[in-house]
């Protein structure tokens, strides 16, 4: 390489760094809140579950009332797990199902087995009517949300080797919920990780996404048509998928982890070309620090939530590792801390990219976290449940904090 080349690149490698953001300062930071130090739960979610205007916490037997959350109300049977097993509790959602204006509970057991949705009565005290949702839900990673477009949630799952979703009848919203197939019968089993939603075509409708490729939704769902798959590997596995145009380009992108248990996080950006739609990796972390270009790394990626923390208009993401997601050693660094992270959305164009913000290291995700406006401040907070126990982060005003390094 002779000086002028060697010159010119030093000095885009100079430009290049300068441009990222210092990966030393945070623009917010949070304020841990134990709600519980027992194992009950994997997934937890909100909602305003006794009308009085304040966001409440669901997680596993339990509903905590905001925006203190220091008194719990038991709504269903109460058992508490041993950190080495699994609870019956991987995931919670919520959704009035019976219309009467208060906010369900849908609570997914261990993959393979049941939902069942829980009938808010209204009251403080007393377990809630139980109602099956659907007796079989397999994937580690089901999602709810609007895939058909008609303003109501679905599950989205697989079941009995089909990709497709399910959702309850309005006009008989305590009956078992119908599943709708999307693909044809496949290797889809209980323990298939990752799911997501979102429009990659930009036709309008939204896609169904799995860590092998992805599924275009027809102009109609009459007759529970089969969707035109589209190939491409986003891993070996994957957890929650994000879809976000996170480079500003007016296309959508995907985020997800490449292994659930090992490692591996990346976001896809979307490439055309012959108006063929492909994806081109960008390493977040990988199995090295060097991997990272802020040399964070962690294992058991298993539980995304995308989110505009900092509330610059563009949405970042939440993430963090399931600790002893598989009872230790069998997953790679089972011990290592139990971190939480989001990652913060920077640059434009090429230089768009996610820097890493540490919110904890004692508590990480289970198989599901959220965020939301816990106390009414207009910034989203963060909650989770698993093995380590139940835990709000409220967001605090702008402050400086590090990142810090989640290996050893």
């Amino acid at each position: 390489m002779n000086e002028r080349r060697l010159a010119s690149l030093v000095l885009a490698l100079l430009a290049a760094a300068s441009a990222l953001p210092a990966a030393d300062t945070s623009p917010v930071t949070f304020r841990k809140i134990v709600l519980s130090d027992k194992f009950y739960a994997e997934g937890a979610y909100h909602g305003d579950f006794n009308g009085d205007g304040h966001v409440d916490v669901a997680a596993g037997p339990f509903w905590y009332a905001g925006p203190a959350f220091q008194e719990r109300f038991e709504y269903r049977p109460a058992k508490e797990y041993a950190p080495k097993g699994y609870s019956d509790n991987f995931l919670t959602f919520v959704w009035d199902f019976d219309g009467d204006r208060r906010p369900d509970i849908f609570a997914i057991d261990t993959p393979g087995t049941n939902g069942f949705w829980y009938q808010n009565p209204g009251a403080r005290d007393g377990h809630w009517t139980r109602h099956l949702a659907f007796p079989v839900i397999d994937n580690e990673s089901p999602g709810f949300d609007d895939l058909t477009g008609d303003g109501r949630p679905e599950l989205i799952f697989n079941y009995d080797g089909y990709l497709g979703y399910a959702q309850p009848d309005p006009s008989r919203p305590t009956q078992p919920w119908k599943f709708h197939p999307i693909s044809p019968k496949g290797k889809y089993h209980k323990y298939y990780h990752g799911a997501g939603v979102g429009d990659l075509n930009g036709d309008g409708r939204r896609d169904f996404l799995e860590h092998t490729g992805w599924w275009e939704q027809p102009a109609s769902l009459d007759g529970d048509p089969v969707w035109k798959r589209h190939d491409f590997s986003f891993g070996a596995g994957a957890a929650q998928m994000l879809v976000d145009d996170v480079n500003d380009d007016g296309l959508n992108d995907v985020i997800t982890c490449l292994d659930p248990h090992r490692y591996g996080l990346a976001w896809f950006e979307q490439v055309r070309s012959e108006g063929r739609i492909s994806f081109r990796q960008h390493l977040l972390m990988g199995e090295k620090e060097s991997d990272s270009p802020y040399g964070v790394k962690f294992t058991q990626i298993h539980a995304f939530a995308l989110v505009d923390i900092d509330g610059d208009g563009r949405r970042d993401f939440v993430t963090g590792k399931r600790w002893w997601a598989h009872p230790p050693p069998t997953d790679p660094e089972s011990d290592a801390p139990a971190v939480l992270y989001w990652f913060q959305r920077v640059g434009r164009g090429s230089a768009a990219g996610f820097v890493p913000r540490l919110i904890d290291a004692d508590s990480g995700v289970g198989t599901q976290v959220a965020a939301a406006d816990l106390n009414g401040d207009r910034r989203p907070d963060v909650i989770v449940s698993n093995k380590k126990g139940t835990f709000v982060f409220i967001q605090e005003a702008p402050a400086k904090a590090r990142p810090g390094r989640a290996s050893r």
